[in-house]
């Protein structure tokens, strides 16, 4: 099958699977590997493999940079203690731990004959990097604490390029290419330090353009160039890619997005990143489906458990050990928080394409790559699957219920105003008369008083249900009026200067209603679920150690 009809085929199954996991409600990420398991074994058609080359050239840079540009700076400079000791002493903890727990029980059950600490270290390497896309959009979804959300992003860009050359060193050493500790240590440091350097400079100079530009479309090129040039001009000279873009997503999402955009160019910008993460995001998880062969995962079903569990629980150490450590400073979390971030860590496209990068004629390859994809399975179906009920259970989106009461009880309202006024179109049609009109009326007119007094109830216990109300219908008002405005251009009523200065008004009026929506996200976090700043341990939350 030609390159350009398998992607198509890919978008038509993730727009399918788009629609089918909002009804079902169930992760969408989740449902793309179901459904790319599924088609892997009917070999509907065949999708194109998930090699280095295409993650690294197409993939990992737009999702990277797509991360760090939303990722406000400084919220994550809030955070940096807790998210830095995760992602690069953390990682390294982690795959120390995961070999030292992995490598006794598969030689006590005979897994692999011959399988050493070293070819543990490599495993660990692998499947170091956490990938919580599947968990993420549940955040915003159910929401979350913002900071929660914000330490899981902030840990997993960082920890994508820390996995990365830790895997390097550890396999260079298990081929006999690197000997000295130092040594490794230093390259460790010079790979990451240069990665940052050359992501600070590109993401300064495209800031510096788009300070000096205003157009939409360059300002997005500018953007696609800091994403795919910063990994690729840190990659050419060996130095760390992840890092490089990360770095310059988090110049240009909060410096060239407000010192250098109009917010005519700024929802542009938004926009088109925003659906090239849904894009990424469909292809990567499709192609992980595709990748894993089920006959292979029953087959070693028993170290792929044994090696999850490993993982884990390797995590688990590593998370609840920092936790423990940071718990005297300003960047202490709730011990119910460590829970999710334990839960949160679930693997991904990374860790397949590292393992899949291993040469044939290394010891171990076929197992090693089994053991990957089935880790990579289970994280993503039990850990992504079940990550809404726990965050229910600790007491983490204590306000889903209300607003999914709210939204119920509005679309009962809603339902019943239509039929009501279809009833009044048929009586004057003349296709309903007398008692029939009355009797439907009454039903309906006694629906929209049920459901508008539980509205009120609902408004007065919790005012922040009408604050949204309130921003919704702004929202849906000021495009209302950006589309009007548009359609007059094209009929002729006004020129394109007038339109162009009519929408910049409505775009400013946009971003400042979504920049109000982020700090009423903040003000209602802080009230209600983060641990307040200051020297005294924070109360006991929901799922804290008393």
């Amino acid at each position: 099958m030609h390159l350009d009809v398998v992607f198509v085929m890919l978008f038509a199954v993730a727009t399918a699977v788009a629609l089918l996991a909002r009804w079902a409600r169930v992760p969408y990420t989740v449902a793309l590997v179901v459904a790319g398991l599924l088609l892997g074994a009917t070999e509907a058609f065949e999708a194109v493999p998930l090699t280095k080359e295409l993650l690294y050239a197409l993939i990992l840079p737009g999702l990277l940079f797509d991360a760090a540009f939303h990722l406000e700076l400084r919220r994550f400079r809030e955070n940096a203690l807790l998210i830095n000791a995760l992602a690069v002493p953390g990682i390294a903890a982690t795959v120390g731990l995961t070999a030292v727990i992995l490598v006794p029980v598969a030689g006590a059950l005979d897994f692999e004959q011959g399988f050493t600490l070293v070819h543990g270290l490599v495993f660990a390497a692998i499947i170091g990097a956490t990938d919580p896309i599947a968990v993420v959009g549940l955040f915003k979804s159910l929401g979350a604490p913002q900071r929660l959300r914000v330490i899981v992003e902030g840990e997993s860009l960082l920890n994508d390029g820390t996995s990365i050359v830790t895997f390097t060193l550890i396999l260079a050493f298990a081929t006999g290419q690197a000997t000295s500790t130092g040594g490794a240590v230093l390259d460790f440091v010079k790979v990451v330090g240069m990665g940052i350097v050359v992501g600070a400079a590109i993401g300064f100079v495209v800031t510096t353009v788009i300070q000096r530009v205003d157009d939409a479309m360059i300002e997005i090129t500018l953007t696609t160039i800091a994403a795919y040039g910063s990994f690729v001009a840190a990659e050419h000279f060996e130095f760390s890619g992840v890092i490089a873009t990360v770095t310059a997503g988090m110049l240009c999402g909060n410096y060239a997005v407000r010192t250098g955009m109009t917010p005519t160019t700024r929802v542009a910008v938004e926009s088109f990143w925003e659906y090239i993460a849904f894009a990424l995001n469909s292809i990567v998880f499709l192609l992980i489906g595709f990748e894993v062969r089920i006959s292979a995962l029953l087959e070693a079903w028993q170290a792929i458990v044994v090696a999850y569990v490993a993982v884990l629980a390797a995590r688990a150490v590593i998370v609840f050990g920092v936790t423990l450590l940071v718990r005297p400073t300003r960047g202490r979390i709730p011990w119910s928080w460590a829970g999710v971030l334990v839960w949160a860590g679930l693997r991904g496209a990374l860790s397949m394409v590292l393992v899949l990068g291993l040469g044939p004629d290394f010891p171990h390859r076929d197992f090693l790559v089994t053991i990957t994809f089935g880790v990579v399975l289970l994280s993503i179906l039990v850990q992504g699957v079940t990550m809404a009920p726990i965050l229910r259970w600790l007491g983490l989106v204590r306000r889903e219920a209300a607003i999914e009461t709210y939204e119920r009880e509005r679309g009962a309202s809603l339902s019943a105003r239509a039929a009501l006024r279809e009833i009044h179109q048929l009586a004057a049609e003349g296709s309903l008369h007398g008692e029939a009109i009355e009797t439907l009326r009454g039903e309906y007119e006694e629906r929209l008083a049920a459901a508008d007094e539980a509205l009120a109830e609902l408004r007065a216990e919790a005012a922040a249900l009408g604050d949204e109300e309130l921003r919704t219908a702004r929202r849906r008002l000021l495009l209302v009026e950006k589309a009007r405005v548009l359609d007059a251009e094209r009929s002729g009523v006004i020129g394109t200067a007038a339109r162009e200065e009519l929408v910049e008004s409505i775009d400013m009026r946009l971003v400042a209603l979504e920049e109000e929506v982020d700090d009423a996200t903040r003000e209602a976090v802080a009230t209600r679920s983060e641990p307040e700043a200051g020297p005294s341990p924070p109360p006991a939350g929901p799922g804290d150690a008393p």
